[in-house]
């Protein structure tokens, strides 16, 4: 049995709670008012999350192992772990997809000797039907990694008839906007902002035919968010992500060119408006999680203009920005990091994710939202060893990761 006594914090509110963890089953079995006698005993100074759960990240194992010289499920999970992380989900477009029983079930054996919940997304391409098992899935709107892509509206449209009813996440960016635009000179005009909305525009259209649960990820623009709300409004089952990167960074921070480390889909987008836009839908309810597309590659290949930050390690720093200088308030991050992505793994796992809870799993994220952190390479747990947000100094830090009653990470110090 592990006992925390500490301030939880919950969507409702916060309060001084005593948490017990059977670390047998790794469930949460009580939460009593504060004895002054647990095992960890924390200050004021400290909060207590339900686990932070990540719904984005390409953690690059799959079965026929070329990519792991990025990454893999192990140093993604001590990433995750570093950041305060208990749980995430991994995108199927690897170089071996998971796209029916057999190559799902390989993925899942990979997955499964990880220290933490990994939920795996299956891909949705051309020739593909759902699985047997629950599983979320993936459509990629425009080309990704091998075969799962489509060429037409037409071909997506029939391919997601077979997948009526299913939980279903969309890469929204219209492939013919970006083709009208691939002479333009740099990534971000290559991938303007049209090309989102318009795909935002087709996804919730197929997601309201087919009775999807759709989710939208990695939304960079307002006016995208403004047609997911107003869909959302109308009755239309969708959800949507954002990710750190286009919450912190807008194009007009870098002068005359985004330099080609940040080069990531879609891409930073030109304003601060949006930018601050993006923040306030989240802070609101418009935006569900906040998830980090951490898509690793080597330093060399980013220098060669390949696409994709990583994010894991600075997770629980990340919120902390986001309540410091955005007035986010605890129960916010509650609701975006935990509650919300712990009710959309739930489905796929069998414990329940999400809440400090008698019968919900015994993962925690505790934060010191005032003890500074500055990002160094050197103290990242990414097998690339690099983040965008290198020599930024974030207001707070994780002091411990809880997964199901063990503390993999202790940073707290009596104080």
């Amino acid at each position: 049995m592990l006992s925390i006594e500490g301030i939880i914090v919950l969507e409702e509110g916060q309060m001084r709670k005593r948490v017990e963890i059977d670390t047998e089953t790794g469930l949460i079995v009580r939460v009593a008012e504060p004895s002054g006698s647990a095992d960890v005993v924390l200050g004021n100074s400290e909060l207590v999350f339900p686990g932070f759960i990540d719904l984005h990240v390409h953690a690059r194992e799959d079965a026929g192992h070329t990519q792991e010289y990025k990454e893999d499920f192990k140093s993604a999970s001590a990433a995750a772990i570093n950041g305060g992380l208990v749980a995430f989900a991994d995108m199927p477009n690897n170089v071996v997809p998971p796209v029916d029983d057999a190559s799902y079930e390989a993925k899942r054996v990979l997955a499964d000797t990880a220290p933490i919940e990994i939920v795996l997304y299956a891909g949705i391409g051309p020739h593909t039907n759902p699985l047997a098992r629950a599983v979320p899935y993936k459509a990629f709107m425009g080309h990704s990694i091998g075969d799962l892509f489509f060429s037409s509206r037409e071909e997506l449209d029939a391919t997601l008839e077979r997948y009526r009813g299913q939980r279903v996440s969309f890469h929204a960016e219209d492939p013919k906007i970006m083709d009208e635009h691939k002479g333009d000179t740099t990534h971000e005009s290559r991938r303007p902002k049209e090309a989102e909305i318009s795909a935002v525009d087709i996804a919730l259209a197929l997601i309201e035919k087919h009775s999807l649960v759709g989710k939208i990820c990695h939304a960079s623009t307002v006016e995208a968010i403004a047609k997911i709300t107003a869909a959302k409004a109308r009755g239309v089952s969708v959800s949507v992500e954002v990710t750190p990167h286009h919450l912190y960074f807008d194009e007009a921070m870098f002068g005359d060119r985004v330099p080609v480390r940040f080069q990531v889909n879609p891409p930073i987008r030109q304003t601060r408006e949006n930018r601050l836009g993006l923040i306030e839908a989240l802070k609101r309810g418009d935006i569900d999680y906040l998830a980090t597309d951490h898509a690793p590659h080597s330093k060399e290949e980013k220098e060669q203009g390949m696409s994709g930050l990583t994010h894991l390690d600075t997770y629980g720093p990340f919120t902390t920005w986001l309540m410091q200088e955005h007035g986010f308030r605890p129960e916010d991050i509650t609701r975006v990091c935990a509650n919300a992505p712990g009710r959309f793994i739930s489905e796929f796992t069998p414990e329940k994710y999400g809440k400090i809870q008698e019968g919900y799993v015994g993962s925690l994220t505790v934060l010191s939202p005032n003890t500074p952190i500055l990002i160094r390479s050197e103290d990242l747990q990414t097998k690339c060893k690099w983040s965008p947000f290198e020599g930024i100094e974030f207001p707070g830090r994780v002091t411990m990761t809880i997964i199901k009653g063990a503390i993999l990470k202790n940073e707290h110090h009596e104080k």
